[in-house]
């Protein structure tokens, strides 16, 4: 019988009611990890998501948490911790994006941006950290973007783009903070086909994809693959990194 690679471990997925988020929970769920399904508005979606999981013989809970308010954050860990013991594995993959060109986009929606992609991850790191610490064990990976890279046709939002270089900066100070024990890491995907991508203009999404080696979007699921590495054993040296997962956008 094979073993399962996060048999016994526990994880809390961020925005994880669909999208990128839904696929990693489903993964590690199959995986072997107990999975925290957050969300932050459609309670439906996240049940969804558990329904999946444990008809397929896992195990999840869903939590709604705002990842940008502190409050919220205390109680989805405290929810983990009463729930499964203890947090080994904390994707932080809750994000939004406002596709208005700068001049045309208000302070509350820079707001919105920088709280949810940035803070939310910060707040989450900070604490699962004491939690990771005291086990000696942890993994924390990050979803940040090709667009928090320097890439021109990608770094049209600007608000998101700001997000997601802050939380390559983050990832890298994470990283030296919490070693040894604890590893910090962060994909960098290219254009991903999910409803956050729904509205875009034909024409990007063709130049996008001219731009792009593999000529195709990406999915939620190549996403996920990447995630299940960098917590995965075959990953334990690996901590600090950004990874591209973009089909070679950039390349060019």
């Amino acid at each position: 019988m094979d073993t399962k690679i996060l048999q016994g471990k526990t994880a809390i997925i961020t925005g994880a009611s669909r999208g990128i988020g839904r696929a990693i929970a489903e993964l590690f769920a199959r995986e072997g990890a107990r999975v925290v399904v957050n969300y932050s508005s459609s309670q439906e979606e996240a049940s969804n998501v558990v329904k999946s999981i444990r008809e397929s013989g896992g195990d999840a809970i869903d939590v709604r948490s705002d990842v940008s308010d502190s409050t919220d954050v205390k109680c989805m860990l405290e929810t983990t911790l009463q729930t499964y013991g203890r947090v080994d594995i904390l994707v932080n993959n809750a994000g939004v994006h406002i596709d208005k060109d700068f001049l045309e986009t208000s302070e509350d929606e820079w707001d919105r941006t920088i709280d949810i992609n940035l803070k939310g991850a910060y707040l989450c790191s900070k604490e699962v950290a004491p939690i990771m610490i005291k086990q000696k064990y942890g993994r924390i990976v990050n979803m940040s973007s090709n667009s928090g890279l320097y890439h021109p046709s990608s770094m049209r939002l600007i608000e998101y783009v700001v997000s997601k270089s802050g939380m390559n900066g983050l990832t890298k100070a994470l990283a030296l903070r919490l070693g040894p024990f604890i590893t910090v890491n962060a994909i960098c995907p290219g254009f991903i086909e999910t409803e956050l991508v729904e509205g875009t203009d034909p024409q990007i999404k063709k130049r996008i994809l001219d731009e792009t080696t593999l000529n195709r979007p990406g999915t939620p699921e190549d996403i996920a693959g990447s995630a299940l590495f960098l917590v995965s054993p075959s990953a334990d040296f690996i901590t600090g990194e950004l990874l591209i997962v973009a089909g070679g956008r950039g390349m060019h």
